[in-house]
């Protein structure tokens, strides 16, 4: 029998070995690392967080990476995360999908994080749905920018007429717990608290599993404004469910932990403050480079500082003598480029530093024009000038005589101080800001021609992603592919013409604010790196004062909105923008009166703006103040005589009244305006089914999820139609389709009980019906319908209890009434 063949290895795992093998120094530092893995918790010498930092260029997300293969050694599950998440749900979710694919699921919170995803998308793209309690708890976080704020949707059918016409303050209690578990009103206003419970347990879980739990959170200093508190609060709070105690933490950043959150943690953080290489350590990887020469070793010595990724960029030039690094007054762009003799490789590089982040594409933009380098690279001894081999110096691999924009981006790609991933890369800063300040101050043509160019590619991206997505109702900002494109759009202006840009980029502001919390911080970061690259001290504090505020997830959106407003650049329309999106924050925390002043002023800045009008409207109607909806929407009229969105809204607002046929007549107009907005196709079911018309009711919700695949209020609707049509098969479909859309949401648990109490399933009824109101014990109605059940199962004085319970919770419930009169029996103190 032929012996096996040994299992060959991938190319890439030969590689990572090779790398490892290149790893040089930081013995004192994995040493403390990897002791901690055999104290155990208990032992007081144990830590459980593990801070690297240290200026850039120090070798941070090198010691990381080598922190993660000694704690993979130790039996650890690892994670890893950096400024990519740029949420805490983004952090959450970023984690999540590296648990998965190691075996771990989290399976909890994976299941809350899909219906975050679907309140925010609900909340960015819906327009006057009735609102739903998830969405409320999602707007009330100020998670919600845009669009209409649904607010009683998926049950709004069920519920009592004079229950959608209370006002705010019944609305709220009405709505309850969405993201969280039980009875706390706290998680609904914030659904990062529920994410956070969900990954507790899941955490828990993985850490009977496995021996350790490693999560590393690279580049700190950027995250840290909105994951600090978060993460010190996890640590050290007592939560639902506990932090299981084999989890280690590791964060790499440039400063020291903030001591408003972290000081007194000594006890169980250890502090490792990364300094240049000791002279022990440069000269180990200079040996390993086979630079050894004396005189040469101490040139790159003094040269870099021996800051790692300098005595890494020089130990790549192969220096053989002296001469070849001596240059006492070389800039630092001189020490990172001195090898590269072609000039037109050295401009290149200089061009290159231009852009936050490369690919072919953006290196020819960089470079002028996205084809050839220009006669030195086409000259025939282009390749001798570089050299003719991969050991070359400076180059890692010969450019031949049509070297373009992929020559160019491979040779970067190969550089010490580029980091390259597939399909992108970025020059490391302590490289990327000396050339910065070298292109602006010695080329300021070629700087600012550089930044048009980059600027306008960004802009044909930005472009193709606006198409086949129409706007996401006019809010871009909400989506992350489109922010990306415009944020580096942004910062190119600016650094190309800061006064011409200026205005148009505090107008993104507000329409970033109105997105959300990470898109805002995005822009807000654009303008400040903008600030600092191209000189503009101004700028820079400003938006980093931005920043700063957006730190806060409820109310930094507010607070940023009002320092745009505080601008003189912003013109009126501009202000009238941002007052409204004031205005629909606001709305979204539930301070009605404040939002509906700042919709005031937006019409006094510019009268001819339909938008302030359109949120008073929205917010008079969530305050039951119908009439004066009304007024609002017939002067949107006036303005947009046309707009889809202003019949929907009329249409909207008489069906919350009960005028049904009006509704129809207004929403068969909206339809024909647009006949692609399932928003429209699901409300004017919803009105046909109110006027007896079930079949052409389910006509139109069919559209509308067809439409939209994802809209679960349509999917519970017509839950709901289906149900009345006795197809109770076709109904629960429906209804499992909304759960895996949105877990946890009391309104879909509720109308599945009726779904099982009108087909006979009594007891099944009684336990759906407890599901939804362990998610919303404020659920009036599904205590109404429990009560119904339990009396079909002769359990008289529990349905009795329910009703006392459900008019305790609503006084003007006067349908739960007339059942507690007509069951009778001694009421409960206090009933009604």
């Amino acid at each position: 029998m032929a012996p096996a063949r040994p299992q060959r290895r991938s190319m890439q795992q030969i590689i990572e070995d090779r790398r490892r093998a290149s790893f040089i120094g930081r013995t004192a530092e994995l040493g403390v690392f990897r002791g901690n893995f055999d104290l155990p918790p208990e032992d007081v010498r144990h830590r459980f967080v593990f801070h690297v930092r240290g200026n850039a260029g120090v070798g941070k997300t090198s010691l990381v990476r080598e922190m993660a293969r000694v704690a993979q050694e130790c039996g650890a599950v690892t994670v890893h995360a950096d400024e990519s998440a740029d949420s805490v749900p983004a952090l959450l979710a970023a984690l999540s999908e590296q648990f998965g694919r190691q075996g771990h699921p989290l399976k909890a919170l994976d299941r809350l994080l899909a219906a975050y995803r679907q309140r925010l998308q609900e909340a960015l793209t819906t327009g006057s749905q009735d609102p739903s309690a998830g969405s409320l708890a999602l707007a009330q976080a100020g998670l919600i920018g845009a669009g209409m704020i649904p607010l009683l949707g998926a049950f709004a059918g069920a519920v009592d007429p004079a229950l959608v016409a209370r006002g705010a303050d019944g609305v709220r209690s009405a709505l309850g717990t969405r993201f969280g578990r039980g009875g706390d009103a706290g998680a609904s206003a914030d659904p990062v608290r529920a994410l956070t419970g969900a990954f507790l347990d899941d955490l828990a879980r993985v850490g009977e599993e496995a021996p350790w739990i490693a999560i590393f959170l690279d580049t700190y200093e950027r995250t840290a404004p909105y994951l600090d508190g978060w993460l010190h609060e996890l640590i050290t709070r007592t939560h639902r469910a506990a932090l299981p105690d084999n989890v280690v933490f590791t964060l790499a950043g440039q400063r020291r932990l903030d001591p408003a959150h972290w000081d007194g943690a000594e006890n169980f953080v250890t502090d490792l403050p990364l300094r240049p290489f000791t002279d022990t350590e440069a000269r180990g990887l200079l040996a390993a480079k086979g630079i050894t020469d004396e005189p040469v070793v101490a040139e790159v010595l003094r040269l870099s500082g021996r800051l790692p990724v300098l005595v890494s960029t020089l130990a790549g030039s192969r220096p053989t003598a002296p001469d070849e690094v001596d240059d006492p007054s070389a800039t630092a762009v001189e020490r990172f480029l001195k090898w590269e003799r072609d000039p037109a490789l050295r401009t290149a590089a200089l061009a290159c530093a231009l852009p936050r982040r490369l690919d072919e594409d953006i290196t020819g933009a960089a470079l002028g024009t996205g084809a050839a380098l220009g006669p030195a690279a086409h000259a025939p001894d282009a390749g001798a000038a570089l050299g003719a081999t991969a050991d070359a110096p400076g180059t890692g691999a010969a450019l031949g005589p049509t070297a373009d924009a992929p020559d160019v981006y491979a040779w970067l790609c190969s550089l010490p101080f580029v980091t390259a991933s597939p399909g992108r890369a970025r020059y490391h800063e302590v490289v990327r800001a000396p050339m910065l300040r070298l292109r602006r101050a010695g080329a300021p043509q070629a700087w600012r021609d550089g930044h048009a160019r980059l600027a306008a590619l960004f802009a044909a991206r930005r472009t193709a992603e606006e198409d086949g997505h129409g706007d996401a109702a006019g809010r871009p900002w909400s989506r992350l592919a489109w922010r990306t494109e415009r944020g580096e759009e942004l910062y190119h202006l600016l650094c190309s013409a800061p006064r011409t840009a200026l205005p148009g980029a505090l107008r993104d502001g507000v329409d970033a604010c109105w997105a959300d919390t990470p898109a805002a911080r995005r822009w807000a970061r654009a303008l400040a790196e903008a600030g600092e690259d191209g000189g503009d001290e101004h700028l820079r504090s400003w938006a980093a004062e931005c920043l700063a505020t957006l730190a806060d997830e409820q109310y930094g959106a507010v607070r940023v909105l009002g320092l745009l407003l505080a601008r003189p650049e912003l013109d009126d329309n501009g202000r009238a923008a941002a007052y409204n999106a004031r205005g629909w924050q606001h709305f979204s925390l539930g301070r009605y009166q404040d939002a509906l002043d700042d919709h005031a002023r937006a019409v006094d800045a510019d009268p001819q703006d339909s938008g302030g009008h359109h949120g008073a409207a929205i917010t008079r109607r969530a305050l039951g103040e119908f009439d004066a909806a009304l007024r609002h929407i017939d002067r949107c009229a006036e303005l947009a005589p046309e707009a889809a969105w202003v019949a929907h809204e009329r249409g909207e607002t008489y069906r919350r009244m009960g005028r049904y046929e009006e509704a129809l007549a207004e929403l068969d107009r909206a339809h024909a305006l647009a006949p692609k907005e399932p928003l429209t196709l699901g409300s004017r079911g919803q009105v046909k089914f109110a006027l007896g018309r079930a079949a052409d009711a389910l006509e139109d919700l069919d559209r509308a999820v067809v439409l939209w695949p994802d809209y679960t209020w349509a999917l519970t609707r017509r839950a709901h139609v289906r149900r009345f049509l006795d197809d109770g098969a076709g109904a629960l479909a429906d209804l499992d389709r909304a759960e895996r859309l949105s877990p946890g949401t009391a309104g879909i648990m509720g109308e599945r009980g009726d779904v099982y109490r009108f087909g006979g399933r009594y007891e099944a009824a009684v336990a759906e019906y407890g599901r939804a109101l362990a998610a919303d014990p404020a659920y009036a109605w599904a205590l109404g319908s429990r009560a119904l059940a339990y009396e079909a199962l002769g359990r008289t004085s529990d349905a009795l209890a329910d009703l006392d319970r459900a008019l305790e919770i609503d006084p003007a419930y006067a349908w739960a009434r007339a059942q507690r009169d007509r069951l009778g029996g001694p009421r409960a103190a206090g009933g009604a």
